[in-house]
């Protein structure tokens, strides 16, 4: 009997809940298990098995999010994406649009900065690529590279990526408040998985366009970058855009949690079919006399 209530309580505890970072917490990578999978109540089948129904349910509520808007609800939903190497970026990318349809979703996928990006303040390019109303918008990496990479690699004086931190905060509460709901996914690798799964690259000739050099180099970073990241984990995560550390060890557990904290944010969202501004008796009566 404890053991049932325990799993129906755990089913009821949302993942934004369970997996959000806590305002004004410190933060300690190390004390989550990469591997773990908070939230789950039957493990990878019942996770698998809930899949389908899940991305039924997000299908059904972006086209309301979508329908809202041609009525002017600015609502809109973004989604950022940040890990290390290997963590699963571009894989939780293609899983969530095999979930939504493509016609209403903005997807960018930031590299190092252009030239003419880097003649702006560094948070203009994410401004050019944000999601316009009724739209999901899926960012892999995102402005947090501008306090992740640029402190690792020393790119910016300690004292202007303090500021960063704060623009940072000002510019997504600003967001929140223009009816955009930021859900920040930190996906947290081990770095054993992190090595078997560069091996994987190697060992496989049709993954080899997918593997930098660099990044063996990079692993001899990865204190600096799991610090890097609880700073950013621990200043960045405020009421209107809190961090969410998701494992990513486990691939399938991944999607099946990033899926039920969008379908979560969706739900709370609740967007609403808008009603037609026309006789709905008189267009059927004239349709059926044409």
């Amino acid at each position: 009997m404890a053991k049932k209530k325990e799993q129906s309580q755990r089913k009821r505890t949302p993942l934004t809940e369970l997996l959000r970072v806590p305002v004004g917490d410190a933060v300690h990578l190390a004390r989550t298990d990469p591997r773990s999978t908070p939230g789950t109540n039957g493990g990878k089948a019942a996770a698998l098995a809930a899949g389908a129904a899940t991305g039924e349910r997000l299908a059904a509520l972006q086209e309301r999010l979508y329908a809202a808007s041609t009525a002017g609800d600015r609502r809109r939903v973004l989604l950022v994406l940040q890990g290390m190497d290997t963590s699963g970026k571009g894989g939780t990318v293609k899983h969530v649009i095999g979930s939504f349809n493509p016609s209403g979703c903005r997807i960018k996928a930031f590299k190092a900065p252009t030239p003419e990006e880097r003649d702006h303040p560094f948070l203009w390019r994410i401004k050019q690529a944000l999601p316009q109303p009724g739209e999901i918008g899926i960012f892999d990496r995102s402005h947090y590279e501008d306090v992740l990479i640029a402190r690792v690699r020393a790119l910016a004086p300690r004292a202007q990526l303090r500021r960063r931190y704060e623009q940072i905060n000002r510019f997504e509460k600003a967001l929140a408040d223009d009816g955009v709901s930021v859900v920040k996914v930190f996906l947290h690798i081990s770095y054993e998985e992190q090595r078997e799964r560069l091996l994987a690259r190697l060992d496989a000739p049709a993954k080899h366009w997918k593997f930098n050099v660099g990044d063996i180099e990079e692993r001899a970073l990865w204190p600096a970058y799991q610090e890097a990241y609880e700073l950013a984990l621990e200043r960045c995560s405020t009421a209107a855009a809190p961090w969410y550390v998701v494992p990513a060890d486990r691939k399938w557990y991944r999607n099946w949690a990033i899926a039920a904290l969008l379908l979560e944010h969706l739900e709370a969202l609740a967007p609403q079919y808008p009603e037609g501004d026309f006789d709905v008796d008189e267009c059927r009566s004239r349709l059926l006399s044409s």
